[in-house]
């Protein structure tokens, strides 16, 4: 199904594989890449079938960072005057996966550095192998911080570790990611990519798409609020509509009954019209 140059993308079993595809250049980052894995998550979000995304690449690397094999960083992309809706490449992607509807599973070997780190942040799950390295190596290259980096990490981290990280600008492993919070399973590089599927498989079988897209949505949207009335303002209406809301039907009725649910109710056609960060 990949109609890309820098990205293979395909969708089987409810699933749809993204994966950086440039494994020549370790996957390096460039606006071009940029566009494309934009365009493919559009795609994933799009389709009514997919219910859960992988993020990976093929080769030994994840992506080693930005692309300086011409002895600096692409400015080919940059408007002549700073434009305030202008993103920074890196930006796209990781923008792109925080606004997504469907879950998204990272899956990554290798190195995986400044913009390889930053993109996978606001992923769901982050899935390494036991050969992973990541870095946020921009005080080391002169340069700042990319893709909301500062902003996803010291959530996922906390704020100590967000510091050392990114001050010192060093490479560490996969076992100090997990121990850190940043990575939620460990696994031997030939068995990475079917760990991440036998997680995607467990979501499709057992969640329903509309609960996870709206819930996803509210612990990034709402968890930072200065106090919890707006989240239980949201709960509110929610919980008023359940009466009408056929994949809660379906979830009694399937625990009831002792057997796997089949939700009806699809994303993103059957998604609440009225959730405040719906873009209509």
């Amino acid at each position: 199904m990949s109609a890309f140059d820098l990205v293979h993308y395909d969708v089987a079993d409810g699933v749809a594989t993204i994966a950086l595809d440039d494994p020549g250049t370790g996957n390096a980052y460039t606006p071009a890449l940029a566009d494309e894995l934009e365009e493919a998550f559009d795609l994933a979000d799009a389709d009514s079938d997919v219910r859960a995304v992988i993020f990976t690449a093929t080769g030994s690397n994840f992506c080693i960072g930005a692309d300086l094999s011409g002895g600096g960083f692409d400015t080919s992309g940059l408007p002549a005057e700073f434009d305030e809706a202008w993103k920074e490449p890196a930006g796209r992607c990781s923008l792109r996966i925080y606004e997504m509807n469907k879950p998204v599973i990272a899956a990554v070997r290798g190195a995986a550095v400044g913009g390889g780190s930053t993109i996978i942040l606001p992923a769901d799950y982050r899935l390494a192998s036991t050969d992973a390295r990541f870095g946020f190596v921009f005080s080391r290259r002169g340069i700042y911080p990319e893709g909301a980096s500062a902003w996803f990490l010291p959530k996922l981290v906390g704020l100590g570790t967000t510091m050392d990280w990114m001050i010192s600008g060093r490479v560490f492993g996969a076992a100090e990611a997990q121990s850190a919070g940043l990575v939620h399973s460990i696994h031997e590089p030939d068995d990475l990519l079917e760990a991440a599927r036998r997680l995607a498989r467990d979501l499709v079988e057992n969640t329903a798409a509309v609960s996870v897209a709206v819930l996803r949505q509210m612990i990034y949207r709402l968890a930072f609020q200065e106090s919890p009335y707006p989240t239980q303002r949201v709960d509110s209406r929610l919980v008023f509509e359940i009466g009408a809301n056929r994949d809660a039907a379906e979830g009694v009725a399937s625990f009831l009954e002792r057997r796997k649910p089949k939700f009806p109710q699809t994303v993103p056609s059957d998604l609440p019209v009225w959730l405040p960060w719906r873009r209509l």
